[in-house]
């Protein structure tokens, strides 16, 4: 399993630790992953991910998996994530061709 967050794409990165003495020592600053279970609204199901927990309040904030989803860039989000994403759409966008 890769550190890295499904859906912000945030990983691990390298710094130096410096010390007292200011000696400068490779370190890596890993992103805060979190297994959660989301429920996503739209496909009426639960989905397994590992997110950051910055990611996870950002999917509280904008109103649940699905809002996220919808408004996140194709880039940031992982093959898993996509696939959601375009799931998600579909849904959603079939009520409205119905309805049309």
């Amino acid at each position: 399993m890769s550190r890295r967050c499904e859906l912000t794409g945030k990983s691990a990165q390298t710094g130096h630790k410096v010390s007292h003495s200011n000696i400068k020592t490779k370190r890596r600053f890993l992103p805060n992953l979190l297994n959660v279970t989301l429920i996503s609204d739209a496909l009426g199901r639960s989905v397994r991910l590992r997110i950051s927990a910055n990611a996870l309040k950002s999917v509280d904030h904008r109103g649940g998996l699905d809002a996220y989803l919808v408004k996140a860039r194709a880039e940031e989000l992982s093959d898993r994530a996509l696939d959601l994403k375009r799931q998600v759409q579909k849904k959603l966008a079939a009520p409205v061709a119905a309805a049309g």
